[in-house]
């Protein structure tokens, strides 16, 4: 029972067996966050006040638990010194992109192309993001 359990949950996730599962943008920004705090020396307390944020909703985003609007975000980021160009250039380069083909089956269907492994650095292992227009 449970491994129908867990083929349905990841049939629901779209997950395949065979292939690793994709970071959540949750888990990816709130490890950016905390780590250009920590880097900075900052408290998440000094951040939370001056994003003016609530320290503990602070604490969920940096662990990923929770999904802030554009709108916290980017007064984190502010509060940072960071700006969104800065964010997505470290989401990038935290990420081995997978290009992407159009297959025949359909107008917007696209399909992970075979490729070579991208050689990354040994803290960027296994993480993977792919993006679609």
């Amino acid at each position: 029972m449970t491994d129908v359990l867990r083929s349905l949950d990841e049939a629901r996730r779209g997950h395949r067996a065979e292939e690793p599962p994709e970071p959540l943008m949750r888990d990816l920004i709130g490890d950016l966050l905390r780590r250009t705090r920590t880097e900075q020396g900052r408290t998440l307390r000094e951040v939370a006040e001056d994003a003016q944020v609530s320290l503990p909703y602070l604490s969920e985003i940096e662990r990923g638990r929770k999904e802030a609007s554009s709108e916290v975000l980017a007064a984190v980021y502010r509060s940072l010194g960071l700006s969104m160009a800065d964010v997505l250039a470290a989401l990038y380069e935290r990420t081995v992109m997978v290009p992407l083909t159009r297959t025949r089956t359909g107008p917007g269907d696209f399909r992970r192309a075979p490729v070579a492994p991208v050689a990354a650095p040994a803290h960027q292992a296994g993480v993977v993001l792919s993006l679609a227009a």
